[in-house]
């Protein structure tokens, strides 16, 4: 004898005492049976529900969507609509026999099949057969295909021409999670419709009313968690729901939700996400070992700081009182002060970092590592450069603030270019460059020598070389800086250093290494680069048969010599190709020479 299964808007008649009773779960016993219960739907249920009123339902429905959003529920509605005996009707009656045996999934004029254990050819052979008969009781004869993208080649191509042209009486109704993998040629035969995720907001509605309708008492905050925790399923969080009301007879708190579910509470990602936001990396390390040693699954960790960034991110550009989240107090508390501590480039940058953890994380099994990386990389955001930021480093050329002045005026006059430096976080400014009709040059500084002269060992200096790594490297191949005069050093080098020298002695370089003698000691130093041969700075002229040469002259250039400044860059190769005049991206004769011809 078939098992009766309760109606989803009662409750199961009780069992007399002493009688083993076959539990049904929340997520059967409030399964939508009208097209006005699916929740997140409504435009596939207004759409349905005008094709029956008009009197034109298709032969064949594809819903596609993620899993638990009402797929084959909806598909189930529509079978009771068609074959209810007041139908067909947007409102089937749910009383009748056929409304009962479809709700029950054992009337015969309905059959579903499982496309992951029916999916040879055979099978659907032996479909196209029955096809031709007509319904046993009622109006229609109806095939819904749940997982149908996991049916084989062979058995869409057998399935082709009864879905483009089946009996009357016979409707197709087909249901995946994955139509990207369904073919073309089938997808052309079906009225496709694409099922939402729903949202947290209407899942916690939708908890709301079960936990009333089940007489188990439980606190909001715990029932958002549950909808947060569903993403976007309504079946995964009845689920949860259920599994959660096995758990305990008391008052269901969020507590108990994260003891159950294994994920940590509002406080400690909080906690976490503060940590990251003031960028102190030890107390963020130290926070997510107390989180293993708890037992707390690692992934789910990550899920949780996602949806707070998520939330970040959210605040930035709508407010913090947006309601696209379910959050509880606490989190609305953090989320106040948090926002104004971040930038909305820093959200979505760490929400990159992320997301690209999450999906390494499907694959390995250094979780926790992972995850100790992402969180150090967050909590370094700051001293990052913004690409952005780069490009105007790179390509602009920037003027003396509010003089309206081009900068090419100012030349000669003994100043340094002073202004609003363009600032690289923690790493310094940039210098100010000035246009001429060629190239761009630094202006020329014109230090004063003190009188008093201040003598420079070469002891301070090697202090010094840390402000550069880059440069450093570099000046360190040099012999010790000699004094030939006040405030004025030599830099000499030997011609095996001969690439070193070119490197230090650009006027950029430099133009740094004065400006950081004269912020350690107050004075205004003279800098000259010397090769020990006797061969000066200036002394040659670049030529192009003298790589060494022909770097520096690169070096001048206005787009490398931005690179410099603003990130210490250097010309380490120059292939014999290049042209700096020639488009970006174009080939020289001798490069298109050596490529094969097509044909």
């Amino acid at each position: 004898m078939p098992r009766t299964k309760a109606n989803a808007q009662t409750n199961p008649t009780p069992e007399q005492p002493g009688t083993p009773t076959d539990y049904t779960v929340v997520a059967r016993r409030y399964r939508p049976q009208q097209f006005a219960e699916l929740i997140g739907q409504e435009h596939v249920s207004n759409a349905l529900v005008n094709a029956l009123q008009s009197n034109r339902v298709a032969h064949a429905y594809l819903f596609t969507g993620a899993r638990g959003v009402g797929k084959t529920s909806a598909a189930r509605i529509l079978a009771k609509a068609l074959n209810c005996v007041q139908g067909p009707t947007p409102t089937p009656c749910d009383v009748c026999d056929s409304c009962k045996a479809v709700a029950l999934g054992e009337d015969v004029d309905v059959l579903e099949i499982d496309g992951a254990s029916n999916n040879k050819v055979e099978e659907i052979r032996e479909l196209r057969q029955n096809v031709g008969f007509r319904p046993t009781r009622g109006r229609y004869k109806i095939y819904i295909i749940d997982e149908v993208h996991m049916l084989s080649t062979s058995a869409f191509n057998a399935l082709l021409k009864t879905l483009e042209e089946p009996p009357p009486q016979v409707k197709f109704i087909l249901a995946t999670t994955e139509v990207q993998k369904i073919p073309i040629t089938i997808l052309s035969r079906c009225q496709r419709f694409d099922f939402a995720q729903v949202g947290p907001t209407k899942i916690f509605e939708q908890l709301q009313r079960i936990v009333e309708r089940e007489g188990h008492p439980a606190d909001d905050e715990a029932l958002k968690l549950i909808a947060r925790r569903a993403n976007g399923s309504m079946r995964d969080s009845q689920s949860l729901l259920d599994q959660l009301l096995a758990s305990t007879e008391s008052r269901l708190t969020v507590q108990q939700v994260c003891l159950v579910l294994g994920t940590a509470g509002d406080d400690r990602v909080i906690a976490l996400a503060t940590s990251i936001l003031k960028s102190d990396s030890a107390a963020a390390l130290q926070q997510i070992e107390d989180l293993v040693d708890h037992g707390l699954n690692l992934s789910d960790i990550l899920d949780q700081l996602i949806g707070h960034w998520r939330a970040l991110m959210i605040g930035k550009c709508a407010g913090s009182a947006s309601t696209s989240l379910p959050l509880t107090g606490v989190q609305q508390e953090a989320l106040a002060a948090q926002l104004p501590q971040v930038t909305l480039d820093a959200v979505l940058a760490g929400l990159e970092v992320l997301t690209t953890t999450r999906a390494r994380m499907r694959d390995s099994v250094h979780n926790q590592l992972l995850l100790e990386l992402a969180v150090v990389r967050l909590a370094r955001l700051e001293e990052l450069l913004p690409v952005g930021q780069l490009i105007q480093l790179l390509t602009t050329t920037t003027s003396e603030p509010g003089d309206g002045t081009p900068a090419a005026t100012r030349r000669g006059t003994g100043q340094l270019p002073v202004g609003d430096p363009v600032k690289k976080n923690h790493l310094g400014t940039t210098n100010r460059i000035q246009e001429t009709n060629e190239v761009q040059t630094l202006a020329p500084v014109q230090l004063a020598v003190p009188e008093n002269g201040a003598n420079f060992t070469a002891t301070q200096f090697q202090n010094l070389l840390e402000k550069s790594p880059i440069l450093a490297n570099h000046l360190q191949l040099a012999q010790p800086p000699a004094i030939f005069g006040p405030n004025s050093l030599v830099f000499r080098f030997e011609p095996r250093y001969t690439y070193a020298y070119d490197i230090c002695s650009t006027d950029a370089n430099v133009l740094r290494i004065k400006e950081w003698l004269q912020h350690l000691t107050g004075q205004a130093y003279t800098i000259r680069m010397e090769l020990i041969n006797g061969i000066a700075e200036m002394a040659t002229t670049p030529t192009a048969n003298q790589p060494g040469e022909r770097r520096k002259q690169l070096m001048n250039l206005p787009i490398f010599r931005k690179a410099s400044e603003a990130l210490g860059a250097q010309i380490w190769h120059v292939d014999d190709e290049f042209s700096p005049q020639s488009p970006f991206g174009a080939r020289t004769e001798k490069s298109q020479a050596q490529e094969p011809e097509e044909f």
